[in-house]
């Protein structure tokens, strides 16, 4: 069957546009450093339910509590963290207004046209990587290891050591950048891949944002847009980390109980928001009229089925509104606000287990 060409946009074909062929202006080239570090992490650093404003109770003890047989809320992690060069010895500490970000690595901006590059060290035991959605990398850049018919420099990426450095490049072709029914920006993910599901239990894993062509500011975000907001809904699964027996050792009590223990296992269950359970997430502050982008996105397996809902407000997802947004592991929505409802708001998922087991956290919306 012949079809006959699609509609011209801007003088191209619009599959051209979106196989990224469009004459375009040279882009910039962004350069991120960034380390994997051992981290001990803290699900609950506030040590009491924020949503109550209670100690915690029975149900919340389960995934928070440190004793016999239970890790607790502090954990190690690999997480992705910041540096302000190559010799990764300057941590470029996040300000007061990020700190809701928790564990997520740091925020990769870039304009479609631009180059990304990675400069990478691995500071964790475990082999680590860099994997990207998205965007557009050569097979020595791909940062996951299979048989992909390829060797020597083009699989080093694969499962960086602890101790070296590895520089990924990915390009930003137009179609790495929003689609027809997309705002000024969209949002793709990046993890670990040398291990998919222990990497991704880790806390390897952080947030990449694209934007149009013509509509960023020099730092990559888009100018339409006055507040943007970055949330990851996780189960965290603490018994599949390749740090369970690191953390048995370092916070479980005595007696210890059995890995496979159906109680020991379920406390290991973190029903997060960006590494935070039962609204100890630092809670961030909207202006009330502001425009503001919320970007949203799962990891994890067939529990990570995830209904985030605001309270108070509504946004706009491809031009719907709406209010609760549905997730899959590795799905990424982006939602865009302009609150309109002062005051302090839940935020949460509705799937009822996760609630119950803290995944809550709270937003405010002041005034100005």
């Amino acid at each position: 069957m012949t079809m006959a060409p699609g509609p011209s946009m801007s003088g191209d074909s619009y599959w051209d546009r979106v196989e990224g062929k469009s004459p375009a202006s040279p882009g910039v080239e962004r350069i991120y450093y960034i380390g994997a570090d051992e981290v001990v992490w803290d699900y609950a650093p506030h040590g009491m339910n924020d949503i109550t404003g209670r100690a915690f109770d029975s149900k919340a003890r389960l995934y928070t509590a440190r004793g016999p047989g239970r890790i607790g809320s502090k954990n190690l992690k690999c997480l992705y963290r910041a540096y302000s060069d190559g010799s990764f010895k300057s941590l470029l500490e996040r300000s007061p207004d990020e700190a809701y970000l928790g564990y997520l690595g740091p925020i990769i901006r870039a304009e479609v046209g631009d180059t990304i590059k990675v400069i990478y060290r691995n500071g964790c035991r475990i082999p680590t990587s860099v994997h990207a959605h998205g965007v557009f990398y050569a097979k020595s850049s791909e940062g996951a290891p299979y048989a992909d018919g390829t060797s020597g420099n083009d699989k080093l990426d694969d499962a960086v050591t602890q101790g070296t450095i590895r520089t990924y490049l990915w390009s930003v072709p137009e179609r790495a950048g929003p689609g027809p029914h997309d705002g000024s920006s969209v949002m793709w993910m990046y993890h670990s891949h040398a291990d998919e599901i222990g990497d991704a239990y880790a806390g390897l894993m952080g947030a990449m944002v694209i934007t149009a062509k013509g509509m960023a500011r020099p730092d990559g975000s888009p100018i339409d847009v006055d507040q943007e907001l970055f949330e990851v809904f996780t189960v965290v699964n603490e018994n599949l980390s390749p740090y369970l027996e690191a953390n048995v050792k370092s916070f479980e009590g005595t007696p210890r109980a059995p890995l496979e223990d159906p109680e020991f296992q379920e406390s290991n269950l973190k029903h997060s928001i960006n590494g935070f359970v039962f609204g100890n997430q630092p809670m961030v502050n909207l202006v009330r009229g502001r425009r503001t982008r919320w970007y949203v996105m799962s990891m994890g397996n067939e529990i990570d089925l995830h209904t985030p809902h605001w309270h108070g407000n509504t946004v706009l997802v491809g031009g719907m509104r709406m209010d609760v947004v549905s997730l899959l592991p590795a799905s990424m929505v982006v939602a865009d606000m302009v609150p309109d409802n002062a005051g302090i708001w839940l935020f949460h998922c509705h799937v009822s287990d996760h609630y119950a087991a803290g995944m809550i956290s709270r937003y405010a919306v002041v005034l100005h």
